[in-house]
């Protein structure tokens, strides 16, 4: 196939930066632009397919990616049965105001929210302090840094295609997003993804700290919904001893899924040894 100029719906994308130095060989399904519910609604955020994804095609534009400066996602919705498929459809997307990922420490950043979720309140009537602390042992209130980097046991790309093509299978609903983005950690805060508003509004600290799981673990953004996260890493942890210090740098930067799953740092831990699926939920 013949690499061509990118559609000029695709240039709305592309806030101060020349789309004209991308092309695309991909060929597209129907879809359309959406524009962000912010500000005037003249900020075009996302295009998004008027029909499911396949595996394929996420494939082939993942690949892509450095020709075309469009990241693909697989794209979730609140409701599926809902025709506006919100919150991509509706535009409840805000890039404005955001701050830049690049901007952020991720380990800093991960260290106070560490603090924040562990700290004992006495004003909290949920829990104990000694249930508190039993949720994030067997470090407590002590943040334990950041684990290491792993080493991939295969190729991350290859894995983030599989893991689309697996998603695809159990959700066969699923909606491709093209986001002008260097990667699928950027590209939530380009499209002004909101998903967990309830702890803090910059969507850039979150996807800093994707970045980094980029490089330290081989993961790859693969699907987003409304408040959730889907990604595919490629060096997931072999023992419980780095199971438990990534859990904790979970648990920071998303704490409902201990609280409201596993309800233990230790069980969440268990989970993440050889899995080469992370998934975040904020309520």
């Amino acid at each position: 196939m013949i690499s061509q100029p990118l559609p000029r719906d695709l240039h709305l994308l592309f806030r101060g930066k020349d789309p004209d130095q991308y092309s695309i060989t991909t060929p597209l399904p129907t879809g359309r632009t959406v524009l962000s519910d912010e500000g005037d609604g003249e900020i075009h955020t996302l295009w998004l397919s008027d029909q499911p994804a396949t595996a394929d095609l996420f494939s082939s534009l993942r690949a892509e990616h450095p020709q075309s400066g469009l990241w693909p996602l697989l794209l979730d919705a609140h409701d599926r049965q809902d025709p506006e498929y919100r919150p991509w459809g509706t535009g409840e997307l805000f890039p404005e105001g955001l701050t830049s990922p690049d901007a952020h420490q991720p380990a800093a950043q991960l260290s106070r929210w560490w603090h924040d979720y562990t700290c004992i309140d006495d004003d909290d009537d949920n829990l104990r302090p000694d249930e508190r602390l039993a949720v994030t042992a067997p470090f407590g209130e002590r943040w334990p840094g950041l684990a290491p980097a792993g080493h991939p046991r295969c190729d991350p790309d290859q894995l983030a295609d599989e893991y689309a093509e697996a998603l695809l299978a159990r959700r066969p609903w699923l909606r491709l997003g093209l986001i002008a983005a260097s990667s699928g950690a950027t590209a939530l805060t380009a499209a002004g993804w909101q998903g967990p508003v309830n702890y803090d509004s910059d969507t850039a600290i979150f996807s800093a700290i994707l970045s980094d799981w980029e490089r330290r673990f081989g993961a790859r953004m693969v699907c987003a919904g409304f408040d959730t996260l889907s990604l595919s890493v490629a060096a997931a942890p072999a023992d419980r001893d780095t199971a438990l210090v990534i859990a904790a740098e979970h648990f920071a930067f998303c704490p409902d899924n201990i609280w409201q799953a596993t309800g233990s740092l230790t069980a969440y831990a268990d989970q993440l040894i050889d899995a080469h699926e992370w998934e975040f939920w904020w309520d």
